[in-house]
């Protein structure tokens, strides 16, 4: 139980403070929070990708069709990630959208440098 308030208050957090981080994107870190909070749990412990998981990420997808959006999304997935800090799984992450049938022209990862994400 105390991991997922930990996990709440940093999902509030991210949203206070990466929300303003470009006026170009319509797509906002609370919106990529809620499609991609089904996955933690399987990032941070693996087992089966949840549907929640899945539906979110397509959900994500087609919601960020500008640079801006994707660019967007790409800071607040990283954002997150770095407040998961070790606990997180790289590989996992990184597998998420082909598991779940979605294509992204970038790799999910902290070291994907999101000004480049078109």
């Amino acid at each position: 139980m105390a991991g997922v308030m930990k996990l709440a208050c940093l999902f509030l957090a991210c949203m206070i403070v990466a929300g303003p981080i470009t006026a170009d994107a319509a797509l906002s870190c609370g919106a990529v929070n809620s499609n991609l909070g089904p996955c933690i749990g399987y990032v941070l412990q693996g087992g089966v990708i949840p549907p929640a998981c899945c539906t979110g990420v397509r959900n994500l997808n087609s919601m960020a069709r500008t640079t801006p959006d994707r660019q967007q999304a790409c800071n607040c997935i990283q954002t997150v990630a770095r407040g998961l800090g070790s606990g997180l799984n790289a590989g996992r992450v990184a597998g998420i959208p082909k598991a779940c049938g979605v294509n992204i022209p970038y790799k999910i990862s902290t070291s994907t440098n999101c000004k480049t994400v078109r």
